[in-house]
């Protein structure tokens, strides 16, 4: 494997993350131009030889009593370059993102049973909750 470069999505660099196999669907280039055009949502990417090997994105979430933040919608990474330190510097580089706009705290969430993103996070120094039930309209969690 050559070696890997990362990057904050841009309209300029977005036409890398079409067909990238990272997704949990193919991207669609109308959702991707709404990602890209509001400046709440934020990705960092992973590339090899230009193919998308993992990525990272969130977005800003503003309350009228709360100061800004930041929740991470999704981290991925190829499996066949898991475990080489790729998504910790994808979430690395997007929690400094957050910071870097004024974000004061961030925050995910994952499956129980998802013990490499829960090693990852740990390894992250992120605080591990207990007691937090999550529930979806419209069958969201389904994907």
């Amino acid at each position: 494997m050559s070696d890997v470069s990362y990057h904050r999505l841009t309209a300029a660099n977005a036409h890398f993350l079409i067909g990238a196999d990272v997704f949990d669907g193919p991207v669609i280039g109308e959702q991707l131009n709404r990602f890209v055009a509001d400046d709440g949502h934020e990705l960092v990417f992973a590339l090899s030889e230009d193919v998308v090997i993992g990525f990272a994105s969130g977005v800003v979430q503003f309350h009228p009593d709360k100061t800004p933040t930041f929740f991470v919608s999704e981290v991925d990474v190829a499996p066949e370059v898991q475990r080489r330190g790729i998504g910790t510097e994808l979430c690395d580089r997007l929690l400094k993102i957050a910071r870097d706009i004024g974000c004061e705290g961030a925050l995910l969430a994952t499956e129980v049973d998802n013990v490499p993103a829960r090693a990852l996070y740990r390894a992250l120094k992120a605080r591990e909750t207990e007691g937090v039930v999550v529930y979806d309209w419209d069958g969201v969690m389904d994907a």
